[in-house]
């Protein structure tokens, strides 16, 4: 999500292990370690395990009124070696529930009541509200012991009005046109670091969930159309037979397909014509489920092959209202971002079917959709789509825990922008950032990236999550070189593609699949604080040419971009990787041989966050 987040300071110790010298680990890691769910080797131990579900939903939503009805059953696995004798649920709605903590600004008119449970149904016994704890976004309840291996059934009808307006990640988007998300209630995520995952949702911090089977029946009037996570499994019945061809059309199709026009909206003839339809949806190993309904949007569409061995083609979509101009490019932008994010960067095939970007009122990623409003400049709506989309990689193909280490995917999604940007429009220099890295750093909020996402505070809420962490990609990547990087970057996902890994599985996995020891970056970008400032204090002439000392105001390694202007007026640029700062810390001499007189030299990049940048420039006499 390219927004703001929040975070919450790790509780942490030293603790020393041959393969991961110096770096930090939380008592429920080390506890990981020893039970054998997670190893040292950055790979999952021989024990891990993870939890799952199969959700059946049955939706029922009135765009008129908003009022959303629905049944969810749900067949829950219990994998872990724990008897569970509570069940914790998520009720994300109850954000707009009166009375309930939230860090968003919610407006009156949106809040109301929240989720009523109209019946709970778990194994064979119901539930009597009395017996279900809820404390605003968490429910939780006792119930017979789950043992491990043991499944359990959970059945919950359920009603809520969604919000008209104050529109966070969810609700309504114009009089025809809604985006549905967070809108079931959901068996929480028991894991192996913490257990039961009982952070609350309050608006800011965003989430975590199970990899689940969905199979959902959304039913809507007739003149609506539906887009959402997984297949539609029913098409032909749900649209007139053209628009049926044209969707059957981009799926195989490297052109762009409108199929939804203009002119189909004013006739009318998109749907079967029946008062009202039920869209049936399917979706397998997927974290979330989200969709989206407008009676009015235009709809383009195109695929493309996203795996070259086995000719696997995802169907791309943007779906808009027709006033939006800057969506009737969005379409080639999405294509272009889903061809990089496979065969460019990341180079990994893009995992899902489809991926549909709809014109919302957010900039939020939901499994195969996004929820995007219509920005002003074009360079924008490049960006905000490249960043979107790359978080179908992290965190839904990677599993990883939003709601506390956000910089895990939102990282990932910022140099995902900084990078794929320019291949879609080369004269771009995408900077999202950067500048707040630098003259935030050293301050109060300045804390570390490894603070824990609820935790954080001003402006560390931004960069913490979105900025710092891509730096230290990015550093890595220049460290590394591009063909080592990809290598541990690959590694890295093969082990932990569809499970849940946390911070140290990154670090140790990029580790051996580089080949390298980089704990010593690892401790100092992700761990340390500071600000950040690099500084040329002199140029010495030397017998064979000159020496230049930098200085480095904290103890964050950062790459150093040099350039040289002669006497002649000629230039020339000089680079070192952070790997320059593995074994100093305040200052780094590097020597330089040439035969030309120089006469100033200037220190700085675009992607070194620089807060004083009076020490950056050197004349020389």
């Amino acid at each position: 999500m390219k927004r703001f987040t929040f975070i919450c300071l790790v509780c942490l110790i030293s603790y020393s292990l041959s393969a991961q010298p110096g770096l930090p680990i939380s008592p429920e890691l080390q506890n990981a370690y020893k039970k054998g769910t997670r190893a040292i080797n950055g790979k999952p131990g021989l024990a891990y395990w993870q939890n799952t579900a199969d959700y059946q939903l049955d939706i029922h939503f009135n765009p008129q009124t908003g009022l959303l009805e629905g049944t969810v059953d749900i067949d829950y696995s219990n994998h872990s070696p724990d008897t569970l004798k509570q069940i914790w649920f998520k009720l994300y709605p109850n954000l707009y529930q009166k009375g309930v903590k939230r860090d968003s600004k919610i407006s009156e008119k949106d809040l109301g009541e929240g989720v009523k449970l109209a019946s709970v149904i778990i194994g064979n016994k119901k539930y009597q509200d009395t017996a279900l704890h809820i404390e605003g976004t968490n429910m939780y309840t006792a119930v017979p012991p789950v043992a491990p291996g043991q499944h359990v059934r959970v059945k919950i009808k359920y009603s809520y009005l969604v919000n008209k307006g104050s529109h966070v990640r969810t609700g309504r988007v114009d009089d025809g046109a809604w985006f549905i998300a967070y809108f079931f209630p959901r068996i929480a995520v028991y894991d192996d670091i913490d257990g039961w995952n009982k952070y609350p949702y309050t608006g800011d911090a965003e989430f975590y969930n199970d990899f689940c089977t969905f199979n959902a029946k959304i039913t809507l009037p007739g003149n609506f159309s539906v887009w959402a996570t997984g297949d539609l499994q029913n098409t032909a019945e749900l649209f007139q037979p053209e628009i049926a061809e044209r969707i059957a059309l981009a799926e195989k199709s490297d052109q762009t397909i409108d199929v939804i026009t203009e002119a189909d909206v004013k006739s009318g003839k998109i749907g079967s014509g029946r008062e009202s339809q039920t869209w049936n949806f399917k979706a397998s190993h997927v974290p979330d489920f989200a969709f989206a309904v407008s009676d009015h949007y235009l709809w383009k569409s195109t695929s493309l092959v996203v795996d070259s061995i086995s000719g696997r083609r995802t169907r791309v979509d943007a779906v808009f209202n027709a006033s939006h101009q800057d969506y009737y490019e969005v379409i080639d932008f999405a294509r272009k971002t889903v061809d990089a994010i496979s065969f460019k960067f990341p180079i990994w095939p893009f995992p899902y079917s489809h991926i549909t970007i709809f014109d919302g009122l957010d900039q939020m990623e939901y499994p195969m959709m996004v929820n995007d409003n219509p920005v002003d400049r074009r360079e924008d709506a490049i960006t905000l789509t490249v960043h979107e989309i790359f978080h179908s990689l992290f965190p839904f193909y990677m599993g990883t825990n939003e709601t506390k280490h956000a910089w895990m995917d939102e990282g990932w999604a910022t140099i995902g922008e900084w990078l794929i940007a320019p291949m879609i429009e080369p004269a771009m220099i995408d900077d999202y950032g950067i500048k707040p890295t630098g003259t935030t750093s050293g301050t109060k909020n300045d804390t570390p990236i490894m603070t824990l996402t609820p935790e954080l505070k001003g402006s560390g809420s931004f960069t913490n999550s979105y900025p710092k962490p891509a730096l230290g990609y990015l550093y890595v990547k220049d460290y590394l070189g591009n063909e080592l990087f990809l290598k541990a970057l690959h590694h890295y996902m093969e082990q932990w593609h569809g499970k849940h890994p946390v911070p140290a599985d990154f670090f140790n996995s990029m580790n051996a699949g580089s080949g390298k020891n980089m704990d010593w970056f690892w401790k100092r970008w992700f761990y340390g604080k500071g600000e950040l400032d690099l500084g040329i204090s002199s140029a010495t002439k030397t017998k064979d040419g000159y020496t230049f000392i930098v200085n480095n105001q904290s103890n964050k390694p950062l790459p150093i971009y040099l350039e040289l202007e002669f006497a002649d007026g000629s230039k020339t640029k000089i680079h070192q990787t952070i790997g320059i700062w593995e074994h100093a810390d305040k200052q780094v001499r590097i020597p330089y041989q040439t035969n030309k007189k120089i006469r100033k030299v200037k220190l700085g990049d675009t992607y070194v966050p620089d807060k004083n940048q009076s020490n950056n420039t050197l004349t020389l006499k």
